[in-house]
């Protein structure tokens, strides 16, 4: 009888991890970009969180393009230790206008970071990939289609655009969601930068909190399941 409760507490506590990982086990699994909302016409900064998938190769090099159909006037990078970042520009066939009025008939169309000898990503590691960019476009989002290069040849091309209403595809690629604004989106955009990026990272961080507490919820109710169980069953009949 003991061995039957005890096999039943297992298979509680077993269930209960399987659970906790399928929840947490796709979280970490995409290229995805940092905070994922901003505001129509504003400047923000975001990351592009590049994590290492393969147990064999590290990640050498990942590009980011930028769509042209709906350009960013303004497009810099942030240094990073150990990897050299490139743009490359584009000819629009519509020129926009900057905020002084004059129009740009160029933008930054493609990022491409490559690693040195000893700051590629690890298995089991990842990295962030700032940028700072603006005005944003009018309109519901920005898709950047991603590559990510690993150290055997291999491409991983992040470049599948979620749909609405059905399952997220393989290889999804990163998307910016924007909000329309207030009209003061240049002001406040530069004093709302580095909070967004801190919300997101709390957020990323709370959710997986969350799992890891729920996991140990999980776990502590098969564990009592079984003790009651066990008490039931040593208990002498009345």
């Amino acid at each position: 009888m003991l061995r039957t409760v005890l096999a039943r507490a297992a298979v509680v506590a077993g269930v209960a991890a399987v659970a906790t990982l399928a929840l947490a086990g796709p979280a970490s699994a995409h290229v995805t970009v940092n905070p994922d909302s901003a505001t129509q016409g504003g400047y923000t900064k975001i990351a592009f969180r590049v994590p290492n998938e393969k147990d064999t190769a590290n990640t050498s090099a990942v590009e980011v393009n930028l769509p042209t159909d709906t350009p960013i006037a303004s497009v810099s990078t942030r240094p990073l230790p150990g990897w050299t970042a490139t743009t490359v520009k584009t000819k629009l066939a519509t020129p926009i206008k900057d905020d002084d009025g004059g129009e740009i008939t160029e933008a930054v169309s493609k990022i491409t970071w490559k690693a040195d000898a000893t700051s590629a990503i690890k298995p089991g590691q990842f990295q962030e990939f700032e940028v700072s960019l603006g005005p944003l476009p009018k309109t519901d989002q920005v898709v950047f289609k991603a590559l990510q290069t690993y150290s055997d040849g291999d491409i991983v091309r992040w470049i599948d655009v979620p749909a609405a209403g059905q399952d997220e595809p393989e290889h999804p690629a990163p998307v910016l969601k924007l909000t329309a604004g207030t009209g003061d989106e240049h002001g406040a955009a530069a004093a709302s930068t580095a909070p967004a990026a801190a919300a997101s990272d709390e957020k990323d961080d709370s959710g997986t909190n969350w799992l890891g507490f729920a996991g140990v919820l999980l776990g502590l109710a098969g564990l009592v399941a079984g003790l009651l169980a066990y008490r039931r069953a040593a208990s002498p009949a009345a």
